[in-house]
């Protein structure tokens, strides 16, 4: 028997609809949905644990989205025809969900809950991660999980204009906006997206108009949910609470805390005196005490932590002061260098406070470039970015496990940032890698800005330089404090995070998350005023450290010289199982690497001596040389033959022509060392194709004076029969 399927339709109000089904598939899940627009569908599943593990104080979510080769009607690339790990993609989706689910779980729900969505049919002009917010959301509404605060997702592009609520991958390319906003029903969670240069106003009337198109996809939601008659909330255990113990630490701790939260200490400084107070506040309690009650130590821990957060929060919206002895709007000090590592094709080092990041350049062919390829996209990147986190960066010994989801975010929003400004002729693969070195404080903008002048350093001709800047946020719901490049422990603490980068002319990339409800748009925009001062002001500073880009690559750094040839040379250029092109490489120490574009033939040379490139470049001379009719070329003789001379065009080395004895003069000839001679140059005259030969024809004797004709009127008189 069928069962019934219950469901929900939303209209985007230009033709386009989503529908969201639930009750068909996955029902042992807690909740799970299919949400569908267009061909494109995706199954949203999330399951909750009864009750939490003993000894967890967090909310143990995990949120997988995965794209399946099948939906595109496509195998997996690979020996092992399976999906595998997930792609840089999928992670950044997951973490776009991730970002606006959890703060919005209840604070002391601690069960394990995962969150599934799988992309189970794909439509090519569907983005399916515009898609996975509200399908996650979806199936959590319809379960009994305590989510009592439902959420959605929407890309939104600007077009001529006029702003689109999830558009096609082809729609996008002609967008100034690529913006992701989640959000619940009254206020904004999360934004993450790229532009091209646009202005404050600009952005958050973006914001605004997802956020409209965000509470119908709730309300949609919300009906679906009555129509199921999905089951009440279900009960479960929270945190074990004990007042007494949390006047007790408080009493102890909240003074002391707030008198060195005022102190203007350095991170490490700071984090042992708050960790002597702890101890201290340990030391409260007898060892009896903890015996008899094992919650005691979390206890303690817990509310420690809650006192030294309410102390440095008050501090700052008290006294305007921060952790670090700084003004509200005030940026750490900063120094910047470039050309730091010798071997390298472009570097630079930027410091700013206790976060450092030091940025690498390599340029290459497009051979090089990072090749996507996933269901819902196939392409390949000329410009990429690659983030490390390592644990040294914290003062932390770690296990190494790979690249983390943060590390993927992270680059890929640096790599958003400065992606505009690479100019669109520029011939090479650009790879940058940041390594942070030490981190007290946004590293993801300290990677934008050092990526920014290792581009520059490397010769690449950015547009114009890019600068970012991590802003924070402390409210108690009535005052407010926006914090200009916040510090580790004021991201920890704080309200919000809020990154954004751009140039002098208006906003590139931004990421921001919300840890409250209600964020006012007031707010938002006295954090984007204030950024821009601030993102202003390290702009100053890297320009004071490198004004504008090399005027050329390094000498030790490839240089990359593009030739578009005719298609039908390129078959002659590469040579019989690549001999030509493999021996020319050999000879010349370049890269050669060729691409059919338009029935043409783009060839790209890679290398480090001038020489070596201008053989190359002699050499695709010579074999798309194509001599015209009744033209005049100079040659030099190479070979000498009984029936004529073998000559090269001096203009394409390699290219020969059989110049025949009847062509070499005009008077009767015998042999051809009767008028030339090996190594001989001088003037041809190309004829064409020979008709009787079909091999091409030049002539030297056209070039030369036509001797007088009475000889032969002479012949003719003595002979009236010939």
């Amino acid at each position: 028997m069928i069962p019934k399927a219950f469901q929900e339709v939303i209209d985007l109000g230009d033709g386009r609809s989503i529908t969201i089904e639930t009750g068909k598939l996955a029902k042992q899940a807690d909740g799970s949905v299919v949400v569908r627009m267009g061909d494109a569908m995706l199954l949203a599943t999330a399951v909750s644990a009864r009750t939490s593990n003993p000894g967890v104080d967090f909310l143990p979510l995990t949120v997988d989205y995965r794209e399946k080769f099948a939906a595109a009607g496509r195998f997996p690339g690979g020996f092992f025809k399976r999906e595998a790990r997930p792609s840089d993609s999928e992670v950044l989706t997951m973490r776009l969900v991730d970002r606006v689910l959890r703060p919005l779980f209840p604070d002391d729900y601690h069960a394990e809950t995962q969150v599934m969505i799988q992309l189970m049919s794909h439509d090519d002009s569907v983005m399916p991660d515009a898609l996975a917010g509200l399908a996650a959301s979806a199936c959590l509404a319809v379960s009994d999980i305590p989510f009592y605060n439902l959420i959605s997702e929407v890309r939104v592009a600007r077009i001529d204009g006029k702003f689109v609520i999830n558009p096609s991958r082809e729609e996008l390319e002609l967008s100034d906006i690529d913006m992701m906003i989640g959000a619940s029903k009254d206020s904004v969670a999360m934004v993450e997206g790229e532009m091209k240069e646009i202005s404050e106003a600009e952005m958050v009337e973006a914001i605004k108009f997802a956020h409209e198109a965000i509470k119908v996809q709730i309300a949609a939601q919300e009906r679906l949910r009555a129509a199921v008659g999905s089951p009440a909330y279900r009960e479960y255990e929270g945190e074990v609470e004990d007042e007494a113990v949390y006047a007790k630490v408080k009493a102890a701790a909240y003074d002391k805390c707030y008198a060195i939260a005022q102190e203007a200490s350095g991170k490490s400084e700071r984090g042992e005196k708050f960790a002597a107070v702890k101890e201290e506040a340990k030391a409260l309690f007898t060892e009896e005490e903890y015996a008899e009650n094992s919650d005691l130590a979390g206890l303690v821990g817990k509310y420690f932590y809650k006192t030294n957060k309410e102390a440095v929060r008050n501090v700052i919206l008290e006294k305007g002061l921060r952790l670090d002895g700084r003004k509200t709007t005030e940026i750490r000090p900063i120094w910047c260098e470039t050309d730091y590592l010798p071997s390298v094709h472009g570097s630079s080092l930027f410091t700013r406070g206790e976060t450092q990041a030091l940025a690498t350049v390599t340029l290459g062919t497009s051979r090089e470039a990072n090749v996507i390829d996933s269901p819902s996209e196939q392409g390949e990147e000329r410009f990429y970015l690659h983030y490390n986190f390592p644990p040294f960066s914290t003062g932390e010994a770690k296990p190494l496990r790979g690249t983390s989801r943060r590390e993927v975010g992270h680059g890929n929003l640096a790599q958003r940032a400065l992606k505009n400004m690479i100019p669109a002729d520029c011939p090479y693969t650009i790879r940058i890698v940041s390594e942070v070195l030490e981190s007290n404080g946004s590293s993801s903008m300290a990677t934008v800005c050092a990526g920014t002048m290792a581009l520059m350093d490397a010769g690449v001709q950015m547009v114009k330089p890019v600068s970012g800047i991590a802003m924070g946020l402390i409210t108690d719901g009535n005052n407010f404090a926006v914090l200009s490049d916040i510090l580790g422990d004021e991201d920890h603490l704080g309200d919000m995070d809020f990154k954004v980068t751009g140039t002098a002319d208006g906003i590139t990339a931004c990421q921001m998350d919300i840890k409250i409800d209600g964020l006012r748009y007031d707010i938002m925009e006295q954090a984007l005023g204030q950024a821009r001062d601030g993102r202003l002001h390290i702009l100053g500073k890297l320009t004071e450290t490198i004004a504008t880009p090399r005027a050329d690559v390094k000498k030790h750094a490839p240089k990359i010289i593009t030739r578009t040839i005719p298609g039908n040379f390129i078959g002659a250029l590469i040579g019989p199982g690549g001999k030509v092109i493999q021996e020319l490489q050999k000879a010349t120490g370049t890269t050669i690497v060729i691409n059919e574009v338009d029935e043409q033939g783009v060839v790209e040379i890679l290398g480090t001596d001038p020489d070596g490139i201008a053989a190359v470049l002699a050499k695709i001379d010579s074999i798309i040389f194509k001599p015209a009719m009744g033209e005049t070329y100079e040659v030099k003789v190479v070979k000498m033959l009984d029936f004529g001379a073998v000559v090269e065009y001096t203009a394409a080395p390699g290219n020969e022509v059989l110049l025949h004895v009847s062509e070499l003069a005009w008077e009767r000839t015998e042999k051809p060392s009767d008028v030339v001679n090996m190594g001989d140059v001088f003037q041809v005259k190309y004829l064409g194709i020979d008709p009787k030969t079909r091999k091409e024809k030049v002539s030297r004797k056209q070039l030369l004076p036509r001797p007088p004709r009475e000889d032969k009127k002479d012949d003719k008189k003595e002979n009236p029969q010939g």
